[in-house]
């Protein structure tokens, strides 16, 4: 069963003390062996969750894995890497971002996570989700209530208006639910677990406990 390897997380530790191109093409090898390492990792997992999410049949890890050099063309900061490694798991893979709540695994030293929802949404899409929400909220807290969600999550993350949103009503029972503008929620994992043989098991039944939120959120 495939694993992550301790020296994809001890790159990513050295490129965040070295993060220049000069470093990196120098330990290029290692880079590539974190790389495929993550690719293996990804596709294992994406096998995993087809079992509860059908859809996600054929899903290539490449399509769902995020490049690891930054777009600094808009950005003060112009070191060339990220120093974190990522893939987000969802219908048509990471470029769907806008439109499909997704499956989100994050690697980065001492900021390990597994994570999933609707990250600021597009406003049609958003619009949609909060008009759900309104419509059906008995069925929304039913989902981010369960026991289960609670003890892996805890509360729905995102930032939020100051006021309700347009369109919606300001007394409704549930309007500080209404005045996210995101719906995502996230795990924090330690950086040695994420080592371990059965993390692979342990980040499958974190996603499975997502399935009904991605179910809630995913408009068609």
């Amino acid at each position: 069963m495939p694993q992550i390897d301790k020296n994809t997380i001890e790159f990513l530790r050295q490129l965040s003390n070295n993060n220049n191109k000069e470093w990196f093409d120098n330990n290029r090898s290692q880079y590539v062996a974190a790389k495929n390492n993550l690719e293996a990792f990804v596709q294992e997992l994406i096998q995993g969750i087809v079992e509860f999410e059908p859809v996600l049949k054929g899903l290539e890890a490449k399509s769902c894995i995020y490049r690891i050099n930054r777009d600094i063309r808009f950005s003060n900061d112009k070191t060339p890497y990220k120093t974190n490694l990522g893939a987000l798991i969802m219908k048509g893979g990471r470029k769907n971002f806008f439109r499909y709540s997704g499956y989100y695994l994050h690697i980065e030293p001492d900021n390990c996570f597994l994570s999933g929802g609707a990250y600021m949404p597009p406003s049609d899409w958003l619009f949609a989700i909060r008009e759900k929400i309104s419509e059906q909220p008995d069925r929304f807290l039913k989902i981010i209530n369960n026991a289960e969600f609670k003890k892996q999550f805890g509360e729905i993350k995102g930032e939020k208006l100051k006021k309700a949103p347009k369109g919606f009503d300001p007394a409704h029972k549930q309007i500080e639910l209404l005045k996210h503008k995101s719906y995502y929620v996230f795990k924090q994992v330690a950086d040695t677990q994420i080592s371990e043989s059965d993390y692979l098991k342990y980040a499958l039944s974190v996603f499975r406990t997502l399935k009904p939120l991605h179910d809630f959120l995913d408009i068609e």
